[in-house]
């Protein structure tokens, strides 16, 4: 069979499971706002959770606007050193390391650490990028029920003899809101003598003194082993870091393929991200913000009785169970001037397909208002 024949046959298969999925184009409008195929509708899709986007300025001169080459042939500008020295800074680390995206850091950080006689032991609802690098890794793969440390602890108990042991979870789970205990993953890694990695994609910019991420607001910063995130949320721009001690980001620097092997960001994207981190650092009034904004809107869907699971945070999943439904409520609320999408499988779990809100701090409360009396309405139906 023609292999065209054979994609058209595995998508029409995944168009009757309400499971098919194709670009759209967006433009952001400003406060909150955007461009959705053409329409203007409030934006609660997009992880600018700060809002930061909008309000970052390209450099006057251009200066490097192009892309360069491996960090490790030529392509190592010295902005490439700064912004590592400010990330080092914010997040109180001996050094940091950046990469070209979230996928990629973990993607080559979780290779980089273990090896075939090595164990992973991995948060159920961790994102993909996270279990695709400890696929890559050859490692044996224990997953633990979400947040249940109580599972890991047997996990570790029974896997004690592998060479290395790497605990790995998102701090801010991006589907379900919710976050990590880290006070008591920290505890159980020096308890088993494991390595800690953690996500902030989601959570950097967004918690601790500065935004520094929720390691920073817990106080237990120093004690965890890799600090991975991203430049792509919080901070509007795009990119990856991991921070660690001078000892952990040499290795990595010598043993990353995603590091070695693709070519640095681009000069003029590097001086974008080191404008919002400091931005981010210098402007608290963003995470009050949002915090006011995401509370306003969790409050009013627990009142009217809609399932918003175990959320704490800016993200705020709207569970409908069936996929056919999700993507009917979307459709429905982008009708009604509202850029929500629906989270389908196998993004998340069968039969907890969703609309995943995301809040940010340029929303205005009216809007928000509005859009939740809208929510309410059409889930309601």
């Amino acid at each position: 069979m023609p292999i065209d024949k054979q994609l058209i046959e595995e998508l029409e298969a995944l168009r009757r499971r309400n499971l098919h999925r194709c670009l759209r184009t967006s433009q952001p409008l400003g406060d909150g706002y955007l461009q959705f195929d053409g329409k203007r509708l409030l934006n609660l899709a997009s992880n600018d959770y700060l809002g930061l986007c909008e309000d970052l300025e390209l450099p006057d001169d251009g200066d490097g606007a192009g892309a360069t080459a491996s960090r490790l042939i030529v392509g190592n500008h010295p902005g490439c050193d700064e912004l590592e020295a400010d990330v080092a800074e914010l997040k109180g680390t001996g050094a940091a390391l950046v990469f070209g995206s979230g996928y990629l850091a973990n993607i080559g950080i979780i290779p980089a650490l273990l090896g075939r006689h090595d164990a992973a032991f991995s948060d159920r609802l961790n994102h993909a990028s996270i279990v695709d690098g400890i696929r890559l890794s050859g490692a044996n793969h224990h997953r633990y029920a979400h947040n249940d440390l109580a599972h890991l602890d047997q996990l570790l108990s029974e896997h004690a003899s592998h060479r290395r042991k790497l605990i790995v979870t998102d701090a801010l789970f991006s589907m379900d809101g919710d976050v990590a205990d880290l006070h008591r993953l920290v505890e159980l890694k020096e308890q088993h003598d494991a390595v800690l990695m953690i996500d902030e994609a989601h959570s950097g910019g967004v918690f601790g003194a500065r935004g520094a991420g929720l390691a920073d607001a817990a106080g237990i910063a120093d004690r965890v082993d890799v600090q991975m995130g991203t430049f792509s949320k919080a901070y509007g721009c795009y990119g990856a870091y991991a921070a660690g001690s001078a000892t952990m980001i040499d290795y990595l620097v010598n043993h990353v393929r995603t590091v070695a092997y693709t070519t640095a960001l681009p000069p003029v994207v590097v001086e974008l991200i080191r404008q919002s981190l400091a931005k981010s650092a210098a402007e608290q009034w963003r995470r009050e913000r949002l915090e006011e904004n995401a509370a306003i809107v969790r409050q009013a869907l627990r009142e009217a009785g809609l399932d918003i699971g175990g959320s704490t945070t800016q993200i705020i999943p709207v569970i409908v169970g069936d996929a056919g439904r999700a993507v009917e409520v979307g459709n429905e609320l982008q009708a009604g001037g509202i850029a929500a999408v629906a989270i389908r499988p196998p993004t998340v779990p069968e039969g907890t397909a969703r609309i995943r809100l995301s809040v940010s701090a340029k929303h205005q409360r009216a809007d928000l208002e509005q859009a939740v009396a809208t929510i309410i309405r059409v889930v309601a139906k």
